[in-house]
């Protein structure tokens, strides 16, 4: 597999977590002064970084969103 074959895959799947990520916060009532992906450090180190800026509240709902996520999972698919 080629350099930029591999790049490619990485560059899509990045925007594809920042396209689910941003659409469940959304779902949860979360909405992110700034949640992006670093495409430029991407380019050069080939590792995409997603960056968020959150404020205390913000990241307050989204610990309980994963902690009732976490219950709900435990209900679910524990033996």
């Amino acid at each position: 597999m080629t350099l930029s074959r591999v790049t490619a895959e990485q560059r899509r799947q990045a925007a594809a977590v920042l396209d689910d990520l941003t659409t469940v916060l959304a779902l949860g009532r979360v909405q992110l002064p700034t949640l992006e992906v670093d495409w430029d450090t991407g380019r050069s180190t080939c590792e995409y970084l997603l960056h968020l800026t959150a404020r205390p509240l913000d990241l307050l709902r989204i610990v309980d969103l994963l902690r009732k996520g976490l219950r709900y999972e435990r209900l679910t698919y524990d033996d």
